[in-house]
């Protein structure tokens, strides 16, 4: 999904002249503070085992002990671009377990649809997202190899369901390949909002241009038009945003975005349906860059994969347990 174009708010001006990596440190909840520093000390991903190092040496608060990282399906190598998912893919979250976030609802929006490319008269029909109307969904993009963001959401979807069900979490996905085409993120934005989800998360990678690397999360700005009203979100969103980035840090290494965000890792738009007319904590996550054939090498790599669902798990573990 690409995120250039207008409708999002710039980053919040910095107090000093200190560098990108310093203000990223400032925006982060204490908790995750240790994790944005692990980034500068092992010099990112993809450069020396960076991730690894970083999980190594850094505990955040995550309010639980992270489950192990196998992956769910017993893939926890490189799926090769263009592959059927390899996670077991139910349409239907089974009954939570016992654990720490027993109670808890959560729903996982994966980005796009893999049958989108087969329906574009439908996706491009214009829906109403209060500030204006917008096509109800996108094909999303894809990395030069041809591996599909909607198969990357999807993976990542099924890999943190797993993770939060371990938890005692109540799972429930937008979608999960399960419909020919959408939802459009109108329904998107019902589909949590009927669950009364205590979180919901929307899954995407970004396409822009080579050389801009890194992750960022996209946070709801304050909206009041139409059927949009995200006054009462707006600080919880953030918080979730927060915890999530200072995790996704911790548990992957990856650095936050260099084209977008001021270095913090965090946007925040009025545009985007998703967030406009959500009625409970959402933030949306851009992963990584496809376009990029370094972030691309990640975002192709289970293994990697699994680290991502693990730190967007754990911040939402954070949020949810306070």
């Amino acid at each position: 999904m690409s995120y250039t174009g207008p409708g999002f708010d710039p980053p919040r001006p910095r107090r000093s002249r200190r560098g990108p990596l310093t203000v990223a440190l400032a925006a982060l909840v204490p908790g995750a503070l240790l994790g944005w520093a692990v980034y500068a000390a092992v010099d990112g991903p993809g450069d020396g085992g960076g991730p690894a190092k970083a999980s190594a040496s850094v505990s955040a608060s995550s309010g639980a002990p992270s489950p192990a990282t196998a992956s769910p399906s017993g893939d926890s190598g490189d799926r090769k671009p263009g592959a059927s998912p390899t996670a077991a893919s139910p349409s239907a979250s089974a009954p939570a377990a016992s654990g720490p976030l027993g109670g808890k609802v959560v729903v996982i929006d994966p980005g796009h649809n893999p049958g989108n490319f087969e329906h574009t008269a439908e996706i491009n029909r214009q829906v109403d997202i209060g500030t204006n109307r917008k096509a109800c969904d996108t094909t999303g993009t894809a990395t030069d190899d041809g591996y599909a963001e909607a198969e990357f959401t999807l993976d990542v979807a099924h890999r943190m369901r797993a993770l939060l069900e371990e938890q005692g979490a109540t799972v429930k996905l937008t979608q999960d390949a399960d419909r020919p085409f959408g939802p459009c993120v109108d329904e998107r934005a019902r589909i949590g909002n009927e669950a009364r989800a205590d979180a919901v998360v929307s899954l995407h990678a970004d396409g822009s241009g080579a050389g801009n690397r890194g992750f960022h999360v996209i946070l709801p700005g304050t909206v009041d038009a139409g059927a949009a009203d995200t006054r009462a979100i707006v600080g919880p969103s953030r918080d979730l945003g927060e915890r999530i980035a200072g995790n996704f840090v911790r548990v992957t290494g990856s650095a936050p975005s260099n084209y977008v965000g001021g270095g913090t890792g965090l946007v925040t738009r009025k545009d985007l349906g998703g967030l406009n007319l959500s009625t409970v904590p959402k933030v949306f996550i851009e992963c990584g860059n496809m376009r990029d054939s370094k972030d691309a090498a990640l975002l192709t790599s289970g293994a990697w994969r699994q680290k991502a669902a693990q730190g967007i798990s754990d911040g939402i573990v954070s949020f949810l347990r306070g």
